[in-house]
């Protein structure tokens, strides 16, 4: 199973992010509502007995680590070439507390610093993101717990794929 630990918008942050214009462009495929998350954590293909000690771990980080506030904005930009997003601040030490409770898990975390986002939009055959990016965005919200959350694919080409939350652990640092 492909998985990865996440914090999730509440329904008015999606619904900001739904006001978002998302015009229709070749080679862009946008996400969807069910789709928008925080990674924290991406542990990639995992057994089963990994997936069993990731969620252990997971459920340790979450009671080292305290509650968070997530701003999202000020507004739509890239993330490298391909990533249409809106960037997150605010969760840069519960993702620490996450990548240090699991170590050794998975694949090894981005050597890059945590970059806090929700991924809009992917480019998909070097289609040009221009005209996409600077609408502004702003929302707040409280992350009280983490995640883990199985990758589904759907085994069709052009079909994204589905996520499902396997657990959520209270944060209570």
């Amino acid at each position: 199973m492909r998985l990865f630990a996440a914090a999730w918008p509440p329904e008015g942050v999606v619904a900001s992010l739904a006001a978002l214009e998302r015009p229709a462009r070749p080679g862009v495929r946008w996400t969807g509502v069910s789709q928008w998350h925080v990674t924290l954590r991406f542990f990639g293909e995992l057994d089963v007995d990994a997936g069993v000690e990731a969620g252990r771990r997971v459920a340790e980080a979450a009671t080292r680590a305290a509650p968070a506030v997530a701003e999202l904005g000020p507004e739509v930009s890239t993330f490298g070439h391909n990533v249409l997003q809106v960037p997150v601040h605010g969760l840069d030490a519960l993702a620490k507390v996450v990548v240090e409770a699991t170590s050794g898990i998975g694949q090894p975390p981005s050597s890059r610093p945590f970059s806090g986002h929700i991924t809009l939009a992917r480019n998909r055959k070097k289609a040009s993101l221009d005209g996409l990016v600077g609408e502004a965005v702003s929302a707040r919200w409280a992350v009280e717990d983490i995640a883990l959350v199985a990758s589904v694919a759907s085994g069709q080409p052009g079909v994204a794929n589905r996520y499902d939350v396997v657990a959520t652990f209270p944060l209570t640092g």
